[in-house]
């Protein structure tokens, strides 16, 4: 058989090689003064830019609605599916200290052996090179092993971890809603396993002040699940009736009901910055306000920057287009 018909016969095969160098993604910004080097970067503009298009692609569909599932997308969740197992696994252990378990140390460092095989079941073997690279990003996402806590910028170590899947091309254009609906939301699943599991703290959480201790994302793309909504108004998601019948279908409302779930007392004591966003008139502008807030308590704080890493996928030198 000639080596044309049986290249033709496996697809995997098929996509020409990245002319790419991929590399080990590290920090960049040192020092407050880097983070101008951040916001002018390609990676960030890249970052931002998958972070909208998302946001648009989810506008006004449910969780539940039907999307396109491709196998990549598949092998993610198989992949999450791994990482949620050895929770179960590795139950916590008896310790003095309430908060920060320090068996999700031992969890963590399974991740940590084997990020990049996860990788590779994800990725086809002619881009088997970008594994290393991708993979600092996926073992970023999950919190930090030394404090044991989990934040907005593990967070979005994971949206980099999706980003750069689809500057290799194993993510494509149709994969969106699938990307948000089962990717994501299953992440976010897991993560809230390890956070009650472990006790983690919530990486410099900005408490009262802060929108979440843990995420932001989902409130972005969940509000924007919700725009156009013909009766659910930001008025109702502080009504337990409504988040305890709506959440299945809402992102934003599965976040409402989590906290709801982990913190006592008044909403408008414990969760002061979403009671505040409940007053505003439409899912539109609760979307376009949570967008600037992310930009600037996230993305626009050097506590958070600091970690971020950057490689060949999302690089670190100015924007060029």
């Amino acid at each position: 058989m000639a080596e044309s018909e049986r290249r033709a016969g496996n697809s995997e095969e098929m996509a020409p090689p990245l002319q790419q160098n991929f590399m080990i993604p590290r920090k960049e910004i040192n020092m407050v003064s880097d983070m101008g080097k951040w916001k002018h970067s390609q990676a960030y503009a890249d970052y931002m830019g998958f972070i909208l298009t998302l946001n648009e692609g989810v506008r006004g569909r449910k969780l539940t609605c039907e999307y396109n599932v491709s196998e990549p997308i598949e092998k993610l969740v198989a992949l999450l599916n791994t990482l949620d197992r050895w929770i179960d696994e590795t139950p916590p252990v008896d310790q003095p200290s309430r908060f920060g378990n320090k068996a999700f140390r031992t969890w963590y460092a399974k991740l940590d052996q084997e990020a990049e095989n996860l990788v590779a079941t994800v990725i086809p073997k002619h881009l088997a090179d970008a594994a290393p690279e991708v993979a600092v990003y996926l073992k970023e996402s999950v919190g930090n092993s030394t404090r044991i806590d989990y934040g907005t910028g593990h967070e979005a170590a994971f949206a980099a971890f999706l980003c750069c899947l689809c500057k290799i091309g194993v993510l494509r254009v149709d994969d969106q809603m699938a990307i948000v609906f089962k990717v994501f939301n299953r992440y976010l699943e897991v993560m809230r396993k390890l956070q009650k599991t472990y006790r983690m703290e919530p990486a410099g959480s900005q408490g009262v002040w802060g929108l979440d201790d843990f995420q932001f994302l989902p409130f972005i793309w969940g509000s924007s699940q919700l725009i156009d909504h013909p009766n659910l108004e930001p008025r109702h998601f502080v009504d337990e009736k409504v988040v305890n019948e709506n959440h299945k279908d809402f992102m934003f409302l599965e976040c409402i009901l989590f906290i709801t779930e982990m913190k006592t007392g008044p909403f408008a004591e414990h969760s002061n910055q979403l009671w505040n966003i409940s007053a505003v008139p439409s899912w539109s502008k609760v979307n376009q306000g949570l967008i600037r807030m992310y930009k600037a308590e996230c993305l626009e704080k050097f506590p958070v920057i600091q970690h971020f890493k950057f490689g060949s996928l999302l690089p670190i030198q100015p924007v060029t287009s």
